[in-house]
């Protein structure tokens, strides 16, 4: 079925507390697509945010983040009262060290009351999600006595969870724990209010996880035995991407490595409990670095640059076939950008899931890989950029000019139109999905701009400060019944 959406991330939203919510502004969103005839709302990870602020360094594979909480909503069901929460701040670029001073405060609050008289659903949560929540809760319980410290600093009895250090944190840590946990509560209700909504005016959520865990999470610290640790909880290798066009010392990301061989060994219950739980919360889920299931790079710990890496095989196979005992045969997409090789495309055949198409891509002399219009298949799903392109105009700015007039003698458009004239290469195109990002729409330049990879410093604070109309939302929906994108009730 053809169809589309529009990429935002929640961070992104408008409102007034510094950063986007799960608030009235995100209800407002939903209605924005609905009148815009689209069928999807892709978003980034939705965990709490770790070191760099980065969506995809998160401190559990399962937890909701935070910050995305909205006072007001908590206010209405009476976890706060209305003069606890804050006074509007102006829509700007998103100040995390505000949000981390700050939110506590007000979170404490909130969950005072409901630990105070704990309700029934909170009960029915905690009993649900008690395979990741205590050791969430428990883990950022001592992180914080820590002083915050990452998991590779804590004292080696609670790193390597010595059972009586463990057994004593818990008792010393119980109200911190406690908080953790009403925190997360606190989350997922108004998640799954926001879903609901979204499903119920046609809307399906797109969510992304990322393909590895942070090195500093409660997935490490509780499960260590599936890494490529030393036995002591450090990293022996860890993940990033060798050198290309784009970056020439390869990309760093320092995450852990899984231990394949141990995940084979337990049938990958691990992997197939958490994308039960993404499949759970999400409608679709976009696995980043899809290409790392087959093969992997592996870069010794202790490296500073990504050059010194080498490729290792991944489970290739094995894992496909545990996710489809699992999940039947839908509701993924692959995130199969980078180096590709025949047998990363034998496994995404194999897989049955779509692909991803970047149209920027098609026009950028430095991307290896054939990626114009006319090389794509029905099952895949093309955007204009994602969260780690600048945006078209942007693009436009800073590509080479032979790209940008190549770019323009394909699309057969003039420089100032070429972002409208990608948008509708991307809805016109055979590909079943078509996602274009909210500050393409709007024409942003590079200050839109979500993430630059390799970089660190204003990195994941865009916002939106331009009022989303009704003049917008229809120019869309005329495009999308124009390339027969609307849904079907359209």
């Amino acid at each position: 079925m053809r169809a589309s959406g529009i990429l935002m991330p929640v961070f992104s939203l408008p409102g007034p507390f510094g950063i986007g919510t799960l608030g009235q502004e995100a209800f407002a969103f939903v209605d924005f697509l609905a009148r815009a005839k689209q069928t999807y709302w892709q978003i980034l990870p939705i965990g709490p945010t770790g070191y760099g602020d980065s969506p995809y360094q998160s401190f559990s594979a399962f937890a909701g983040n935070p910050y995305f909480i909205d006072f007001r909503a908590l206010a209405d069901e009476g976890w706060l009262l209305p003069g606890e929460v804050p006074a509007a701040a102006p829509v700007g670029s998103i100040d995390y060290g505000a949000l981390y001073n700050q939110r506590p405060v007000i979170l404490q609050k909130a969950a005072a009351r409901l630990l105070a008289a704990p309700t029934a659903a909170y009960a029915e949560f905690c009993t649900a999600q008690d395979f990741w929540l205590d050791d969430y809760a428990l883990f950022m319980a001592i992180k914080a006595q820590q002083g915050q410290a990452g998991l590779a600093d804590w004292p080696d009895a609670l790193r390597t969870r010595d059972p009586s250090a463990l057994a004593a944190a818990r008792v010393r840590l119980a109200d911190a724990v406690d908080y953790y946990k009403a925190v997360q509560f606190f989350f997922f209700t108004q998640w799954n209010a926001l879903k609901a909504y979204a499903n119920g005016k046609g809307i399906l959520l797109v969510g992304d996880i990322p393909i590895y865990v942070s090195p500093d999470s409660s997935d490490l610290w509780t499960r260590p035995e599936l890494f490529q640790t030393d036995g002591q909880v450090h990293l022996t290798h860890v993940a990033g991407c060798p050198p290309d066009a784009f970056a020439a010392d390869g990309q760093l990301w320092g995450n852990p490595l899984y231990d394949w061989p141990r995940h084979e060994a337990e049938h990958f219950a691990w992997w197939k409990r958490r994308m039960k739980h993404a499949t759970s919360i999400y409608d679709v889920v976009r696995i980043d670095h899809f290409r790392g299931f087959e093969s992997y790079y592996s870069i010794p710990a202790g490296n500073t640059t990504a050059a010194g890496g080498h490729w290792e095989k991944g489970p290739d196979q094995a894992f496909i076939d545990a996710m489809h005992e699992t999940l039947g045969q839908g509701g993924i997409i692959a995130e199969d950008l980078g180096y590709l090789t025949p047998e990363v495309k034998t496994m995404l055949a194999a897989s049955g899931y779509p692909g991803m198409k970047i149209m920027q891509f098609a026009f950028d002399r430095r991307e290896p890989g054939n990626y114009l219009p006319y090389t794509y298949t029905k099952n895949s799903v093309v955007y204009t950029g994602t969260h780690d392109n600048v945006t078209t105009e942007g693009w436009k700015e800073s590509a080479s000019p032979e790209d940008v007039h190549y770019a323009c003698r394909y699309l057969r458009c003039e420089p100032d139109d070429l972002t409208e004239a990608m948008i509708a290469a991307c809805l016109s195109c055979v590909s079943d999905m078509a996602i274009v990002p909210m500050a393409d729409w709007l024409h942003l330049g590079a200050e839109a701009r979500i993430n630059t990879p390799s970089t660190q410093g204003a990195n994941w604070q865009w916002r939106l400060a331009t009022p989303l109309t009704g003049l917008l939302a229809d120019h869309i929906a005329d495009l999308t019944v124009l390339y027969d994108r609307a849904p079907a009730a359209e």
